[in-house]
């Protein structure tokens, strides 16, 4: 799991309310947890990479994983209201 991208979204949302930073990575957490056992659940994005990901949507937040991996990969977790142009770009530099 990319736990710089939890910390940055952690401290964003903790500056408002810590309590509620909390929450949120909890979902994201759970969310990851609900994938392992069903990693074709989430949404093929060819506008965002050509990579064999998945991409699951937690309240604003874009959890990209692959699928195919043991155990399963999150490559990231973005903000999803981003320019798709950025993401893409982010998602090149994860490998």
């Amino acid at each position: 799991m990319p736990s710089r991208d939890l910390t940055e979204i952690w401290e964003y949302i903790a500056t408002d309310s810590p309590s509620a930073a909390g929450r949120v990575l909890r979902e994201i957490q759970e969310a990851i947890r609900a994938l392992v056992p069903f990693p074709q659940l989430g949404h093929v994005r060819p506008d965002l990479t050509s990579r064999p990901l998945r991409f699951q949507l937690v309240r604003d937040l874009l959890i990209a994983y692959a699928p195919d991996e043991k155990p399963l990969l999150v490559v990231a977790v973005l903000h999803g209201r981003r320019n798709p142009r950025v993401i893409a770009a982010l998602l090149r530099t994860r490998e």
